[in-house]
């Protein structure tokens, strides 16, 4: 009979993360009779046997906080050796009877491993402001991370009129372009430009001379990071902001706005700004939709644990909450299909 539960947060922090903690630490305490502990920083504190008590009065509060209170780290066990075995001794050490663990692709394949390899009983929820995890209709966060996506937009139009300029927004997205293109659109961009499709500048530089020709005096352009530009027949490249990677083989992007918007403003002879929204994203208080989900998602883990469903994450299909096995995490990325990318389309002027 489960009794000990331990909670943990990995990789970038996303708003709604001590949402669906406090979530679970009310149903699993109030419902389930479980004990918590906090687990600090991600596999890191379950690598170091790390940890803190959780009970009501200590996550009361987490109802309005961003990020994750119980701090994160993009540690992967398997980089070392003897990762698995570790996590699997402080496991018995912190006498746990099972973990959440709450997190994208990275820390869902490192739970799925753990328990597909090391019979760690483990449930998760999908946490990413990308929203690019698959078996997940959303993630948390994304609703936070998208409107401030767009309302930097609705902000930065007001100069970029003001100014007669070019704006280039740069948004967060390595590989889908979720944010960009819903934000994009949601807050009137004049061109959406998603990881899906490599970006031809020759085409970007003909849709930006039209707009001004039209009357237009500034154009604002939504930009993912991740964007592949085509420089020339066949050729691509992507900006970073330095080669190092992480423990999960990610190198830091950044840069594409930068670039972008010289780049149109020597083509076009219009004045082009650019600006990187980054962490920006990331930081502040959730959304009630957010906050919302996040508190489903938690008393849903913790329902999951007290019948021991272990090796699930708990994902939002329709309206429901429901479990689907880890290994839906470890399927790929969840990019925009094509569709919605020639819906985006409709709105360039």
């Amino acid at each position: 009979m489960v009794k000990h539960v331990g909670i943990l947060t990995g990789g970038g922090d996303a708003p709604g993360l001590n949402q669906v903690i406090r979530g679970a630490v009310f149903c699993g305490i109030k419902k389930h009779n479980f004990e918590f502990i906090g687990i600090l920083d991600g596999w890191k504190g379950l690598l170091e046997g790390t940890s803190i008590p959780l009970t009501i009065d200590d996550v009361i509060d987490y109802s309005y906080e961003g990020g994750t209170l119980l701090g994160s780290s993009r540690t992967n066990p398997f980089k070392s050796e003897d990762g698995g075995e570790r996590c699997v001794m402080n496991f018995k050490g912190l006498g746990l009877d099972a973990i959440i663990a709450l997190g994208g692709e990275d820390t869902l394949g490192v739970a799925y491993k753990l328990f597909s390899e090391y019979d760690l009983p483990i449930v998760g929820a999908p946490k990413t402001i990308d929203n690019d995890l698959p078996g997940t209709d959303q993630c948390f966060g994304f609703d936070t991370s998208v409107n401030r996506v767009m309302e930097s937009i609705d902000r930065l139009r007001t100069t970029a009129r003001s100014h007669h300029r070019i704006m280039v927004v740069e948004v967060m997205g390595r590989h889908a372009g979720w944010m960009t293109l819903i934000g994009g659109v949601a807050g009137g961009a004049d061109i959406v430009l998603v990881p899906e499709e490599p970006v031809d500048l020759n085409e970007v530089t003909e849709k930006l001379i039209k707009l001004r020709a039209s009357g237009r005096k500034y154009a604002i352009i939504a930009v993912s990071e991740g964007v592949k530009i085509r420089f020339g027949e066949g050729l691509e490249d992507i900006f970073t902001q330095d080669a190092e990677v992480d423990e999960f083989g990610h190198v830091r992007l950044g840069g594409i706005g930068k670039i972008l918007a010289k780049t149109l403003q020597k083509r076009t002879n219009w004045e082009a700004r650019y600006v990187v929204l980054g962490h920006l994203q990331r930081g502040g208080p959730p959304t009630a939709l957010d906050r919302w989900l996040s508190t489903r998602f938690g008393v849903a883990i913790s329902d999951q644990i007290a019948i021991e469903n272990f090796g699930v994450m708990v994902v939002l299909k329709g309206f429901d909450i429901v479990p689907v096995s880890l290994a839906e995490a470890a399927k790929g990325i969840n990019t925009v299909p094509g569709d919605l990318i020639e819906l985006a389309k409709l709105f360039e002027m």
